[in-house]
């Protein structure tokens, strides 16, 4: 055996991914790179590791055996780095953290003085949508999540962190008059949604419902970078969090169509399960946002107010 452990954090992405392409994206390498690595993994064994089912990538039992090792290992391997840097006196280990998809343009914010201040810590950020970010922390696979729609069927704790709003936005081709529309602006603009799951899906159609809009559906796509794009594109309009279209607005490439109900409101909130036991990481980054919060809502999101 002569594997090593850049091929066992390879084979271990593949192996929670089940897909060669999505592990390559998280790990930031190409789809040939991370292909050769696993035959590179795989040829030191004589069991297959994988099996390729109608295009699906399948991981055998022997393969998830192998990588059950491959997870203690690597464990093993980062518990030496962090007593390294602990005998040095430093804060160490992992921050796990999910956020939805838009917290993408708030939680590097949230983190980056703490992990400054912090050098030893590891972080472990995943980006995905609301129902995958509830499952991480059912799971108990992640410290805290940051969502701006609470879930409804686990036991959590909350510290607020600062407002989520959502506007009507459309690009910069079409002109609106400079007044508050009613619903019936609706009637004759094509709305793009986020896909199931998504919380920005859940409270635009729970606003849509509630106010018994008139809407006509044009499309549905995968993530908020997708529904900007396709905004950005003249493919329809959209709801989308003020946080994630900064630039565009400023730029004058989108604009908000000012309309009656709008901003939808929410919070940001981070979220942890009940009870949870906090690594002595998690502690110190609870203890230090707690402090800190206020300032760094006000320094870094001081845009926000604009907008109001």
């Amino acid at each position: 055996m002569n594997y090593t452990l850049h091929q066992l954090q390879v084979f271990l992405k593949i192996t929670q991914t089940k897909s060669i392409t999505k592990a390559s994206e998280e790990l930031n390498l190409t789809q040939p790179a991370v292909s050769i690595q696993l035959k590179n993994f795989q040829d030191q064994f004589e069991i297959p590791l994988t099996e390729v089912i109608g295009r699906k990538l399948y991981v055998t039992d022997f393969g998830n055996e192998i990588a059950d090792a491959a997870q203690n290992i690597l464990n093993e391997v980062y518990a030496i780095n962090y007593k390294t840097l602990a005998y040095k006196g430093q804060l160490t280990g992992r921050l796990k953290i999910s956020v939805v998809s838009t917290g993408k343009y708030i939680m590097p914010y949230i983190l980056s003085d703490f992990l400054k201040i912090h050098p030893g810590i590891e972080l472990n950020l995943d980006v995905t949508n609301k129902a995958k970010v509830i499952e991480s922390l059912e799971k108990n696979e992640v410290d805290f999540s940051l969502v701006s729609v609470m879930p409804e069927n686990l036991s959590v704790e909350k510290i607020d962190l600062m407002q989520n709003r959502l506007y009507l936005i459309g690009n910069s081709e079409q002109k609106f008059e400079e007044k508050i529309h009613n619903k019936t602006i609706f009637e004759n603009l094509p709305l793009i949604f986020r896909e199931f799951g998504s919380g920005t899906r859940f409270v635009m159609e729970k606003f849509i419902e509630q106010n018994q809009l008139p809407i006509l559906k044009k499309m549905e796509l995968t993530s908020n970078e997708a529904v900007k794009q396709a905004v950005l594109a003249g493919l329809g309009y959209s709801i989308m969090p003020l946080i994630g279209i900064k630039n565009e607005l400023q730029n004058g490439d989108l604009q908000i169509i000012k309309t009656k109900g709008f901003p939808i409101k929410s919070t940001w909130h981070l979220i942890w399960a009940k009870n949870k036991k906090f690594s002595p990481v998690a502690a110190a980054y609870l203890k230090y946002l707690d402090k800190n919060k206020a300032q760094i809502i006000n320094t870094k999101f001081d845009w926000f107010e604009k907008y109001a």
